[in-house]
């Protein structure tokens, strides 16, 4: 089984916790955690046999399975705890740490027995301790399913399943003559579609909007392309707060200029969800806002105001208004910037366009969801994060929730820690982020997901 991931090859093997997507699918094929993700997305067992919750919500008790680290030795609850410590004191100063907030201690209970405790309930929990970043790695090596070495001259990775026996299964006698060996490899934009269209891979994963003009080109079978029903973010970040953007709502009246049920038709793309929240309202328990921001003003009314504003501006400072936008390379972001041009244009806006990292005003942000809560999308704009403009009163609100109990009470706390964070206009969000793949026919491991999620592990094994 041959793969391929948008991605600069020398990031397959990035050791680390700050990984990019490449970086995500090989760690989470070499070394699990205590659960880890099928191909729908769905939290199964993995170092961890079995578990259970207590009624409170606050305890998760693991039991492991019988196996051995690679060296040899047993996989203990000690070890375990070691591992978990170790890797929420590197996750801080990240987003993923922020979400892991609510640990409060880990404890190795007997031999095989493992508690996590939480300071307030966290459905979404097992989903978070399946994250690649909380993968095991003991004396340098992972904990399974796979081990992978790495081709120097092709720069090709090459992931082999250990047998049943090494992961605390029952050994299978015809083990080697049906698990198949899988390589990845990263490529990027055309020289990835080429590969697929070739036949060179059987799978290509990890595409975004900036690709997605390739997947409609080429040589391609019929149905090949798959397009994940992804949860998370995509919008524009502000990076800088001088000038023009100095005032909230003048980085207001440039996103309410941006018609969202437009911008995606260039792509042909079907079923994407544009949005008008940082946090979509479905993430709520129950609707704390309308499903969509300026509901009483048409899109001729927004652009008007938009363009007083932008003019108010302009007449005052004696200068012409300008921003800069950070896109990445492709395809698909030169449609995207042809259509945020358009947009500002209308309201007296000039605009440039600069590579990420590149000191512009504004800069995508395109990430997945990790779990589906409204503290996920609130975690990701946190002001020790240092990537914008934040709100210090949405993460103080935040911050307290993480002790409430009562759901509904810390419903309404996240509620108000989103209504700041708007009232701080410091992201334009545009819509749902995309995520798509090239699916040969011979691939059935493959399941389109609101997570993106795509392990490695599962195209090694049979069918049946």
């Amino acid at each position: 089984m041959n793969v391929a991931i948008f991605a600069e090859s020398d990031q397959l093997l990035q050791p680390g916790l700050r990984l990019p997507a490449g970086a995500q699918h090989i760690r989470a094929a070499t070394s699990e955690g205590l659960v880890t993700l099928d191909p729908a997305g769905q939290v199964v067992p993995a170092i961890a046999e079995r578990w259970i919750v207590t009624d409170d919500g606050l305890s998760y008790i693991f039991r492991l399975r019988d196996s051995n680290w690679a060296g040899g030795d047993p996989i203990t609850a000690e070890d375990v705890r070691i591992q978990l410590e170790s890797a929420l004191a590197r996750l801080e100063g990240t987003s993923l740490g922020l979400d892991l907030s609510k640990v409060v201690d880990v404890r190795a209970m007997t031999g095989r027995v493992v508690e996590l405790r939480l300071s307030a309930p966290m459905p979404e929990f097992l989903r978070l301790l399946a994250q690649p970043e909380l993968g095991f790695v003991h004396e340098g090596a992972g904990a399974g399913p796979m081990v992978a070495s790495r081709d120097e001259e092709t720069d090709i990775v090459r992931l082999s399943a250990l047998p049943p026996q090494e992961r605390g299964l029952p050994a299978r006698e015809d083990w080697e003559e049906i698990a198949r060996p899988v390589t990845v490899r990263g490529l990027s934009g055309q020289a990835a579609v080429d590969a697929f269209a070739s036949g060179e891979v059987d799978l290509l994963l990890n595409g975004g909007i900036a690709s997605f003009p390739l997947a409609q080109l080429g040589p391609l079978s019929r149905g090949t392309v798959q397009v994940d029903p992804a949860l998370g973010l995509f919008g524009l970040i502000f990076r800088e707060r001088d000038g023009l953007l100095a005032d909230a709502r003048n980085r207001e009246a440039i996103s309410m200029a941006i018609d969202r049920t437009t911008l995606i038709q260039p792509f042909a793309l079907d079923g994407w969800q544009d949005r008008s929240w940082i946090v979509p309202q479905e993430m709520f328990t129950r609707p704390f806002y309308p499903p969509e921001r300026w509901v009483n003003r048409s899109m001729e009314q927004r652009v008007a105001e938009a363009r007083r504003r932008i003019a108010a501006w302009e007449q005052a400072n004696g200068e012409e208004a300008e921003i800069t936008v950070g896109l990445p390379e492709g395809p698909g972001a030169v449609l995207l910037f042809r259509e945020l041009v358009r947009a500002w244009r209308d309201i007296g806006i000039t605009v440039r366009r600069l590579p990420p990292g590149q000191g512009a005003d504004l800069e995508l942000r395109d990430r997945l969801a990790r779990y589906s809560s409204p503290r996920w999308y609130l975690n990701q704009f946190n002001c020790s994060l240092e990537i914008g403009l934040c709100s210090p009163e949405a993460d103080e609100l935040v911050r307290q929730s993480l002790t409430l109990r009562d759901p509904e009470a810390r419903q309404v706390m996240l509620a108000q820690a989103h209504a700041e964070m708007m009232r701080a206009e410091i992201f334009i969000p545009l819509g749902a982020p995309v995520r798509w793949s090239l699916v040969r026919g011979a691939v059935d491991a493959y399941v389109a997901n609101q997570w993106g999620v795509h392990p490695l592990f599962p195209l090694s094994q049979p069918a049946t």
